[in-house]
Formats: C-alpha cells, structure tokens, sequence
C-alpha cells in the first residue's frame, strides 16, 4: 500500500522531470470502492482529457493496433511472444502503421527501461473501482509500442498464475480502449491475441462503439491456443468486470464466463494461426468444447500460418552458437554437433544422427508417445536430446533416461533460450510428436537450422511441413497417426536416410533450410483480411 503523500510526491516528480518516471502506487481500490490516484495536482501531469479520438489522417496507411499480454523482447513465455515481436515489423515493412500495446510487467528488461517515453496517466473504470493507470510508449526497429503501467496488477514476478487473472487482464482490456484518446492514434482494425485481451472485444460493442469518435473501428480475434479460453466464475461478472449481468448469456459458458468464448462472440472476425488448425476447431477434440461457438461463428473464421523472426533465428550471425554457418557452407553445423556432445557428456560421435527435442514437457506435445517409445528408439544407433520444463512425471522419467542411457539420452529439465539455439544447430532431425500444436515455431527454427523436421500431421506441423518421401522432396518426415509406432517409422525413415543416403540426406537439410518461414507471406494475408473487414458493415 502506497500513501497519499507517496503518490503526490511522484505525480510532483513526473511532472517536472524530463524523464519517464516507471511505476503505479498500488490501489488500495481493491479492497474498497475509491480511486487510485485523487491528487489536485494530477492534472500536472496528465494531458487534457480529448473529447473525442484525433481524426485520422488521410496517409492510406491501413493503422492496426495489436493488443497482446506478452511481446519479445519485452515480455514472453512462448509462441505468443515470439510472433508479437515480429509480425508489427512485417506488417510495417509492408506499409502498414502497425503499433502495439502491452502490460509494463515487472521484468521489462532494464537496458530498455530509460528509452520509455511517459505520456499520461489516467484512472480506468472498473467496475465499481477508479485504477490507475500509466501510459508509456517506446520506438524499435520501426514499430511504436505502448505499456499499460499498473504496479498492482503487473509489478509481479511472473506474467501469469495468479489468483486475481480475471481482474487484472479486464483491467488491461479496458485501459487499452481508455487510453486511444491520448496516444493520439486511431486504429482501422483492433487485433486482440489470445484469452488475456479478449475482454477489449467485449468492452468495446458494450461502451465503445456508439461513441462518435470511436464508431467503425474493426476488432479481430486470434485464438493463438484455445486450451487456454480464460474461465472464471460467473460471480464475477458485475463485482469483478463491470459487465451487467444482462449480458450473461454472451460470456457464460458450462455456468461460469469464458473470456476466449466472448471474444469470437463479440469480434468481427477470428482467425487462428494455421489452416489446418482452424479447420480443426471444428471437432471436439482440438476445441475444447468450444466447437459449438466455433461452428456457430464459422463463416467469420479463417486461419494464417505464422511465421519467425528470421534475424533472431539465422546460424550465419547466431551468437550463442559454438560456430556460425550457413546454407552454402555447413561446416560449422558439425562443429556446434560436437560442442553440444561434449557439453551434455555424450560421446562425440560424427556418424550417429543427434535427434532433439525442445518442448514443453506435456501431454498434447506428444510427451505420452516419446514416453512409451524411448526404449525402443535408444536401441538404434541414435543419441537423443531433450530440452524444456512440464509436467513432473515427464521430467522425473527423462531425468531417470538420463542416468541409464548416459551414452545416447541426455535431458535439460530447464528454460534457456540460449542452449536452445545450440540444439537447434547441433541436430540433425528434430522431433515433435503433437496431440495437438495450433502452429508451432520450433519445427519452422529448427528447419532453418538443417535439423530436419520429424512430426506428426496436425495443425500448423502439417501446414508447413511437406513430407520427403525418398528423400527427393519436400524438407521433412511426417507421420499421420497419434500413435507411438507411427512416430517410431516416422523416426526410421529419416534415420535410414540420415545413415545410407548421405547425398540425399544433404540435399533434404539444404531444402530446409531455404524453407520461407518468413512473415513476408503471412502478413500479406493478414493485411488481405485487415481490408476485408473494413469492406463490412
């Protein structure tokens, strides 16, 4: 809890220093209905409140605002993360003004923090609660970004799990409608990611879109993973969200509220991040039990395959590689082999393929089938690498696979980005088994890496992933059948190439690595249904 005087003397400093001044007093709003900040001297530092959003200029720039809880290099847990912090750039590259907000979380890298830019600060109505609310805004390689700042909801130390998750992600929602007046930017389109920013598509059809100066902005939803809808109970629809209980029956799902559910409701249009995927939500067993929703809103759904950062993943100028490489010379691809051989205490062996993993150790990653089938794939000529953190029955048997087959398995139960990208160079094919993988990254990295793809035909894997067959096509191995046998073939075939084909074997890792898993293509699409929606009514 922050004391008045405490508040007064900060908004005094951001008021007279040049510099953006970082961090919210914590509400006691919380706890009983009164406002976060109720200075006089507030108005020193907040800009006159617009009466209406600025007029959009006549540029012909189509002006998209992403809204995401977590953007690289700011913020990320995974693949959400990773595809915020490229597709603005693609976007823009393709003459778009894209920009994007965020939550200013307590991890906000250091180096960066001076460059932030302090706009405004503000109170976001929720409910029966006045929160403050901070607005900061920083420029990177061509891209405008905004923070929401709220030391109670986000000075925490990790982005999600906690007890309060619906309030502090309507909070995010809702501020970032608040706050288009005084970053002076009028979107075309609101493309909200995931469960976390839902709730804007809701707040806006709610109070937003008949005010003048915010009517005919478009909002498109992209589900990035729905295993994860954002379901709490219905008690807090009023007390917690501000949302009258007459509009229940939009969010309720199963007798509780589904953020995930309300945001294809109340959207323009959803997209997922494959084709294949968006085909899938259709059945229950990929949606679920959001396939009713799904097949009620089919005719706004669609589906783009995303795509990766190509400067962060390239072996020609990757820093934590033991050696640089590339597509015409893969002499320093044997190299990172051996470093990574010797580094988890496996013998340095040329001729043995170096099978990786690098996952999260779950079920729907396919961890049930590696289970059941890792005996029987260490009895061939194979050394096997595993990467990541799940579930402990995954990690306790490969931490157990590790003390008995120290010659061929070795297992990394941890997160690091930067072993990460040696794996990728050291290995020759890379497995990824999913029950279930909406688009997947890893197989995209790892392709662009020479470690060929072996994976299973679901989502975005069977999207961008086109079987070899003999070794004469396609950039890869892949199997049909959620089965641990099938995977096991899947695991001969590029092991009888990898062993007897040599020349193949060389001309396959070369075709995937001139694989185009760009944004290029995938922005174009995406700025495709960005001019779609604008054609609507």
């Amino acid at each position: 809890m922050v004391k008045k005087e405490d508040n007064k003397d900060k908004i005094k400093k951001a008021a007279t220093a040049k510099k953006a001044t970082i961090g919210s007093p914590k509400p006691d709003s919380t706890v009983r209905p009164k406002a976060t900040v109720s200075s006089k001297k507030e108005t020193a530092v907040r800009k006159t409140s617009p009466a209406a959003l600025p007029k959009k200029t006549s540029d012909g720039k189509l002006r998209i605002l992403l809204v995401a809880s977590e953007c690289m290099p700011f913020a990320g847990t995974g693949g959400l993360g990773e595809v915020m912090g490229s597709l603005p750039q693609a976007l823009n590259a393709n003459g778009c003004d894209a920009r994007i907000v965020l939550p200013l979380y307590e991890g906000f890298p250091l180096p960066l923090r001076d460059k932030l830019h302090f706009i405004t600060h503000i109170n976001v109505g929720l409910s029966w609660r006045q929160q403050y609310c901070g607005v900061y805004s920083l420029e990177k390689e061509g891209v405008t970004y905004y923070f929401i700042d709220n030391e109670y909801y986000f000075k925490r130390t990790n982005l999600y799990g906690y007890y309060d998750e619906a309030e502090r992600f309507a909070f995010f929602s809702r501020a970032v409608l608040d706050v288009l007046p005084y970053i002076e930017f009028v979107p075309d389109v609101l493309h909200l990611n995931d469960w976390q920013t839902a709730l804007t598509a809701v707040y806006y059809r709610l109070y937003y879109q008949n005010r003048q100066s915010y009517a005919g902005i478009k909002v498109l939803y992209t589900i990035h993973n729905i295993e994860y809808q954002g379901k709490f109970g219905q008690d807090i629809l009023e007390d917690v969200l501000g949302i009258s209980k007459d509009e229940y029956l939009s969010l309720e799902w199963s007798g509780g509220v589904n953020f995930m559910k309300a945001a294809i409701e109340y959207s323009d249009y959803v997209s997922t991040v494959s084709k294949t995927y968006a085909e899938e939500l259709n059945y229950a067993f990929f949606a679920h039990g959001l396939e009713d929703v799904i097949a009620r809103n089919s005719r706004k759904m669609t589906g783009i395959l995303n795509g990766i950062n190509l400067d962060v993943w390239n072996p020609q100028n990757d820093k934590s590689l033991f050696a640089e490489y590339s597509l015409m010379d893969l002499a320093g691809k044997q190299a990172n082999k051996a470093g990574i051989q010797a580094m988890l205490s496996l013998p340095v062996r040329k001729d043995v393929p170096l099978i990786a993993l690098i996952t999260r150790l779950v079920s729907h990653k396919g961890m049930d089938l590696i289970k059941e089938a890792a005996d029987e794939i260490l009895k061939r000529d194979v050394q096997l690498v595993v990467l990541g953190t799940g579930e402990s029955e995954f990690e306790n048997f490969f931490e157990f696979l590790t003390g008995v087959y120290p010659d061929k398995f070795h297992a990394v139960i941890a997160f690091n980005k930067d072993l990460s990208h040696k794996i990728y160079a050291a290995a020759d094919m890379f497995l990824m088994p999913s029950r279930s993988e909406p688009c997947g990254l890893s197989q995209m990295i790892a392709a662009r890496y020479g470690a060929v793809p072996i994976v299973r035909a679901t989502g975005g894997l069977k999207d961008s992933i086109e079987d070899c067959g003999d070794g004469d096509a396609g950039i890869g191995f892949v199997f049909d059948n959620y089965d641990a046998w099938d995977m096991i073939r899947g695991v001969d075939r590029a092991v009888g190439l990898y062993t007897d084909y040599r020349g193949k074997w060389n001309d396959l890792v070369r075709r995937a690595m001139s694989a185009d898993f760009s944004w290029t293509a995938s922005a174009l699409e995406y700025i495709k249904l960005y001019r779609k929606l604008l054609l609507r009514k």
